[in-house]
């Protein structure tokens, strides 16, 4: 395109789903002004397909700016605002825009209220996510599906209300599908919640003896290795290392003044106390972060994008890095957006009280699978694991 040549509709659409599943909201902004330039930028499809790019690659100001200028807006472009709210941890802000849909006089649909259970979903508003599924019975006619009840699942588990999703999966009006025990089962797993894992699963054999039985230890996936570099906009640099940038006891001690405490039980090796804070400071996005701090612009938002999930300390630190240097700093993990601002994330916190429990289950399930391997009760070993995050 540099060389003038003229893309259509399809390539733009191709160009918007590389962006989006890359997360690289340089190039989306790289696109997005080709786009603007094409004969195509009238087309609501793609201008619909900008949005959710943007929200795919964690820049909601940006997705924002292009639909507060749409003339044309459709129903669909308000589900994807508020999907994208919802995926980057912006659940209020997602509500607030479905609160203007029935303040325009927009009927909403099926879709609409899958958005906004989502949105309630990504910041734990159980009470309110309750209120919009029986107004969508109530005050809309709208018979709640499948994917509906899931999305009441998501809103009762995000936020660790285990128990009270069983209760609402039995007093369900329809048997329960397989994809409703499973959604239970993969909460179950990330709250560690065990016990509960293991009876969902045997309910889901019950309903498809074709499950394997076996209780495996996951594995965890190869690492993917690739050029680009965490920091987004710094792909030249393959590799980044400074041991003496963390040794600098002022910058430190100025951590632990800002509220920094060390959480050392996500450092699993044995060694003694000092080590395991010393370990900590050099987690790959705080590596990424120091870099980043002293190579762009003051003031501007720094992006990090990881491919493994954000450790509880890291999360906890992330924050109190955003209030001291007074930046956005934007952490994509392997699960999620984590927008940090003024010492606040925009997950809630929840989201680390999630990593102590899958710790912990992780912890568990090992413990348990050694001690009744090929069906023998026996002493399980002391094993030492080392969980990367």
């Amino acid at each position: 395109m540099n060389e003038g040549v003229k893309a259509d509709a399809d390539c733009f659409s191709w160009l918007f789903d590389s962006c989006g599943k890359s997360k690289s909201l340089e190039n989306a902004k790289k696109v997005h002004d080709y786009f603007l330039q094409s004969t195509c930028r009238g087309d609501l499809q793609m201008k619909n397909k900008v949005l959710e790019t943007y929200g795919k690659c964690g820049s909601m100001i940006d997705a924002r700016r292009v639909f507060d200028h749409m003339l044309d807006k459709s129903i669909d472009s308000w589900h994807l605002m508020i999907n994208g709210y919802a995926y980057n941890g912006l659940g209020d802000d997602g509500l607030e825009l479905y609160e203007h849909i029935r303040n325009l006089g927009l009927k909403p649909n099926e879709q609409t209220f899958l958005a906004v259970l989502s949105a309630c979903a990504s910041i734990g508003a159980i009470e309110e996510g309750f209120i919009h599924f029986e107004s969508m019975q109530n005050d809309y006619g709208i018979k709640p599906g499948v994917e509906h009840n899931l999305g009441v699942i998501d809103v009762l588990c995000q936020p660790g209300h285990l128990a009270e999703a069983v209760e609402y999966v039995e007093k369900l009006p329809f048997e329960p599908t397989l994809e409703v025990w499973e959604a239970l089962k993969s909460y179950a797993r990330i709250h560690g919640d065990l016990d509960l894992e293991d009876h969902v699963e045997e309910l889901m054999m019950a309903i498809d003896p074709s499950i394997a039985t076996a209780n495996k230890i996951p594995t965890p996936s190869p690492k993917r290795r690739s050029v680009i570099n965490m920091l987004e906009g710094k792909n030249r640099i393959s590799e980044f290392k400074n041991p003496t940038l963390y040794k600098d006891d002022e910058k430190y001690k100025s951590g632990k003044e800002g509220g920094y405490v060390p959480d050392t039980r996500y450092v699993l090796h044995d060694i003694d106390q000092e080590a395991k804070e010393q370990a900590l400071l050099y987690h790959s996005e705080r590596l990424a972060i120091a870099y980043g701090l002293i190579s762009t612009p003051a003031r501007t938002p720094l992006r990090i994008i990881k491919n493994l999930r954000i450790c509880g300390d890291c999360h906890n630190a992330i924050k109190i890095m955003s209030k001291i240097v007074g930046r956005e700093l934007i952490v994509r993990d392997n699960k999620r957006f984590h927008h940090f601002k003024d010492g606040k994330c925009s997950c809630g916190d929840y989201w680390r009280s999630l990593l102590n429990c899958l710790a912990l289950g992780i912890g568990q399930k090992i413990l348990r699978s050694l001690a009744f391997s090929d069906g023998n009760e026996v002493t399980p070993p002391i094993v030492g694991v080392n969980v990367p995050f």
